[in-house]
């Protein structure tokens, strides 16, 4: 399997990181250097740490020598993730010895589920900083500059980050991140999400559409909305989705729901391309995917994690959804949105799997046949029920085995999906340069399928027609055959 091609690729358990730049403000006179791993929300959660730390006299550098802070926005979501940033750390402390100014913090879900201990563990660990506590860093880095360290990581009942600017950071100008809700209520046993971000709450719809439209006139064209589970958006003032009941009946009358908030966006700006992340099958609505077949802008993409295929395996999870219900949402998306592409989460050898529950899992994706999917086998997560109830009892043979067999289904499965594609012509955002040719343009059609052409006369930003001529198991091959009326 070659990885720079296969688009349903295991994400690396360690999470993907990336260097994050900013443009230099000539006032500031410290460096920050920060890097990020894991979900969307903690790229997004950088953006803010970022504009924060600007207004505190820091400049974002690539260089990591020049840095006077590093800052490594964590995920605790899988075992592989945390080793990642210990790793790191070792990096960071060879160069803290040639630099001993610099100081070292850690940031996220990783933060906020050690918390003290992790200065413990890490001597070299400065500060330590919960995803809710990122508007204390300046009193934090004050504290740490003055040769104590630091930490926050309180969980915030209604702390949504959104009277802050994010700065964009090693962006392509083109697509952005917005965040809707922060926090999450679905107990699932394997996850550590809701003790690491806390209860869901939203935030205030005219907030997003006021980032929405500035982003439009940066000359941005495509945002993804971004939260724990986005389909449980719900905004009525202000507060905790849990306290909803007690609110009033003109907070209720006045309330928004995410296909409200999706329908506000695409108005706002009806040239802008809008997707979202992640949804959850229990929560996700009709009038959510009739709101998507309303507005052209709207992406037909839904990434809609199942995790299993097992009735057993998901009331253990404490997923709120059966395997029939999962399917007769599957039906409803295809019913109404018949080119909408789907996208999987699936975790292999959760605890007391069996083969018969494997093979629920394969049949499942049989059925579905995902356009691309993100397959872990399972790690145990300190502090989640089901390592405090359940024990990890599925062989590390099996698990990979079954692993395999289900990312070799995905390959097939995504070779036939984009095999639909050839011979259509398709709307395609330009992102930039392909990785394996500086003579073709990178895109994604609406269907979040990564599509490659010449560059001919067209340029970053441009939404191009596409002929699609051939392609892989994860990338579409054309080539342009005009502008789109969408430019």
């Amino acid at each position: 399997m070659n990885s720079n091609e296969v688009k349903e690729k295991v994400i690396d358990e360690s999470a993907q990181g990336s260097t994050l730049a900013l443009e230099e403000n000539k006032k500031n006179t410290r460096k920050l250097y920060i890097e990020s791993y894991g979900c969307q929300m903690n790229f997004s959660d950088s953006e803010i740490v970022a504009s924060i730390l600007a207004k505190e006299g820091f400049n974002t550098t690539q260089e990591l020598a020049e840095a006077d802070l590093v800052l490594v926005n964590t995920c605790s979501i899988r075992e592989k993730a945390e080793l990642t940033v210990r790793k790191r750390l070792e990096k960071f402390n060879a160069v803290k010895k040639v630099n001993p100014n610099m100081k070292v913090g850690v940031l996220g879900c990783m933060a906020e589920r050690l918390k003290s201990k992790f200065l413990e563990e890490e001597k070299i660990v400065d500060m330590v900083v919960g995803p809710d506590a990122y508007k204390d860093l300046p009193n934090l880095i004050e504290e740490i500059d003055e040769g104590r360290n630091a930490v926050n990581v309180i969980l915030s009942k209604d702390e949504t980050y959104g009277d802050v600017a994010p700065v964009r950071l090693n962006s392509n100008g083109v697509t952005a991140f917005v965040s809707i809700t922060r926090g999450c209520d679905n107990m699932c046993t394997f996850c550590v999400v809701p003790f690491t971000r806390g209860r869901e709450r939203s935030r205030d719809p005219r907030s997003i559409i006021e980032e929405v439209n500035d982003l439009w006139n940066r000359g941005f064209k495509e945002i993804t909305l971004l939260g724990q589970n986005v389909d449980s958006y719900l905004w009525y003032g202000g507060g905790l989705k849990k306290d909803y009941e007690k609110a009033t009946e003109m907070q209720k009358a006045t309330s928004v729901n995410f296909a409200k908030l999706l329908e506000l966006c695409a108005l706002a700006q009806p040239k802008m391309r809008i997707r979202f992340s992640t949804s959850n099958p229990q929560d996700m609505t009709l009038d959510v995917i009739e709101t998507m077949a309303k507005f052209e802008n709207i992406c037909n993409y839904i990434h809609l994690p199942v995790q299993s295929g097992s009735n057993r395996i998901l009331k253990a999870m404490n997923r709120l959804h059966t395997r029939e219900e999962y399917f007769e949402l599957i039906d409803n998306i295809k019913r109404i949105l018949p080119d909408c592409a789907i996208s999987q989460d699936m975790i292999s050898g959760f605890p007391t799997e069996t083969e018969e529950d494997h093979q629920d899992t394969l049949s499942l994706m049989k059925h579905v046949k995902y356009d691309f999917g993100f397959m872990f086998a399972y790690s145990e997560r300190p502090g989640t029920l089901a390592a405090r109830k359940l024990v990890d009892d599925v062989p590390k043979a099996d698990k990979k085995r079954r692993l395999t067999e289900i990312i070799d289904l995905q390959q097939k499965h995504s070779l036939y999906r984009t095999q639909q594609h050839v011979g259509k012509t398709e709307e395609v955002l330009i992102e930039g340069p392909s990785k394996k040719s500086d003579q073709h343009w990178m895109g994604r059609n609406s269907q979040n399928t990564v599509v490659v052409f010449p560059k001919e006369n067209y340029k970053v930003g441009d939404f191009v027609i596409v002929q699609i001529e051939d392609c892989t198991s994860a990338t579409l091959l054309g080539t342009a055959v005009k502008l789109s009326k969408n430019n």
